[in-house]
């Protein structure tokens, strides 16, 4: 079939286009939705088929997403050929899980190398993350999975010592601690080549907050330009091949709204073990409006992250924190990095709860890396943010990955006050972090929200509760008429 560009953007999903009445439809037999194995000169991918039913394309004509357009390396008239591809028979094991059958450390290699090779559509990616989900693998399944992850793609070795790492599991607004904890623990002398996603359940992932001060998609070589030079950096780890089979993963979670545990702690792991991490931070904030309701699954999940930790050799320190309440002020890219640069800059305006939590994290690595005898990291920690030296470093490292650049503000807000007076007594994480995404975030990048108070503040009837930032007035009126549908999410009694 002869090729015509027709600029339809699908993001990293490979679409075909044909007209319904051509001949390759009706004599292959193709549907729309079929998944179709696409070449020209040598060059392959599998590709989702869909039907035209205008005048866009002729018969004989085929079109391609623009992702697609570009990992052929296609030219308007080049000639390409469809064809079926084999039944996928790795997903015979996905559909064994939802009978009972556990997975195999082979099903899973089976299973991953056919979700790189482009065989899995969104359909199948879904059902595998549903099998994985509701605490259905164990601890030797989730190894499996976590190993095989790693080995699907490329590893980072520093040959030496003291490289760490830190996560958090997230579920809490505005816990952007990673900026600050890279920030000390690399002037603190630790190697900490920091990998992060964008946002997968939440209005903002560290990803996105730190591509408003810098740029975060860097290659591989350039990575190890700015760790070599700087200690730190701050990646987006999807613009890399370290586990790539947990970034296409990671794209249907987000739309699902789903984040298992297994797959958690397989998604984590892989990446730190790629990227060449010895020892890890975990961060698990419980409460019950977060990621991890009780203190019981907290300790569930600290077990897995360690075993696996172990089978990996990565050194894992588990800290279970609060997670009741929001950390920091803002909440989506913006705000989030607002927060972080009071932090670092030592701004008497800075959220003290954003900086106690980053020593908390900071203070651990510092000790695990041989920086600081047992007991005193935070104390280092802290001295290197009050200091100075840590913004100094964020700076450096900014610079070192093309540049820094100061946050914006949205040009329309909108304010939720208080109908009464009262103590605040609790907030709920999952609807402010749903408001946050309503305005626009992480997308927009000034968009989502400011919420100053925290659980035990006295309120005045007319305060403030929190503040919308939005990039349009249609996300306005949409984010208002969600907070008129619900309860409070600032409770004051």
């Amino acid at each position: 079939m002869t090729i015509k560009r027709l600029g339809i953007d699908t993001q990293e999903e490979y679409y075909v286009y044909v007209r319904y009445d051509c001949q390759v439809v009706r004599s292959e037999g193709f549907e729309s939705q079929t998944r179709v194995s696409v070449r020209k000169d040598g060059k392959a991918i599998v590709a989702t088929l869909n039907t035209i039913h205008n005048r866009m394309l002729h018969r004989g004509e085929a079109s391609l997403s623009e992702s697609a357009w570009a990992a052929l390396d296609c030219q308007e008239g080049d000639t390409l050929t469809l064809s079926h591809i084999p039944p996928v028979e790795s997903f015979g094991f996905v559909r064994g899980k939802f009978y009972g059958k556990r997975f195999t450390r082979l099903a899973f290699q089976q299973i991953i190398r056919d979700i790189l090779a482009g065989n899995y559509s969104k359909v199948h990616l879904a059902s595998f993350i549903s099998a994985c989900a509701g605490d259905s693998l164990d601890l030797e399944e989730i190894t499996w999975l976590t190993e095989v992850m790693v080995e699907s793609g490329m590893r980072m070795d520093w040959g030496k010592d003291g490289v760490v790492d830190k996560h958090c599991v997230g579920g809490l607004p505005g816990n952007r601690t990673t900026p600050i904890v890279v920030s000390i623990v690399a002037a603190g002398g630790l190697t900490i080549p920091k990998t992060s996603s964008r946002a997968i359940t939440s209005p903002a992932g560290t990803a996105d907050t730190m591509e408003v001060m810098t740029r975060v998609d860097l290659t591989v070589p350039e990575i190890r330009a700015v760790v070599e030079k700087e200690g730190g950096c701050f990646v987006w780890g999807g613009a890399i091949q370290l586990s790539p089979a947990d970034d296409l993963l990671i794209k249907v979670e987000r739309a699902m709204d789903l984040d298992s545990e297994g797959q958690m702690v397989a998604s984590v792991l892989s990446k730190k073990a790629a990227a060449g991490s010895k020892q890890v931070v975990i961060d698990i904030p419980v409460g019950p409006s977060a990621k991890v309701r009780t203190h019981l699954d907290a300790l569930k999940l600290k077990y897995y992250f360690s075993v696996v930790g172990m089978a990996l050799g990565i050194d894992i320190e588990v800290i279970i924190s609060d997670g009741t309440q929001p950390v920091g002020v803002g909440v989506g890219p913006a705000l989030e990095a607002k927060d972080v640069l009071r932090v670092l800059r030592c701004d008497p305006d800075a959220p003290q709860d954003l900086k106690k939590h980053a020593l908390q994290l900071a203070g651990p690595l510092l000790e695990l890396g041989g920086k600081a005898s047992k007991g005193n990291g935070i104390a280092m920690a802290e001295q290197l943010l009050n200091s100075g030296v840590a913004y100094q470093k964020f700076l450096a490292i900014c610079n070192a990955q093309g540049g820094f650049k100061e946050p914006q503000t949205s040009q329309m807000q909108f304010e939720v006050t208080a109908t009464h007076a009262g103590v605040v007594t609790a907030i709920n994480c999952r609807l402010l972090s749903k408001v946050a995404k309503l305005a626009g975030a992480p997308l927009a990048k000034t968009a989502g929200l400011e919420c100053p108070v925290k659980i035990g503040d006295k309120i005045k009837k007319g305060d403030l509760l929190y503040r919308i930032h939005v990039e349009s007035q249609g996300e306005l009126e949409y984010v208002q008429g969600f907070i008129k549908s619900q309860g409070d999410i600032v409770l004051i009694k």
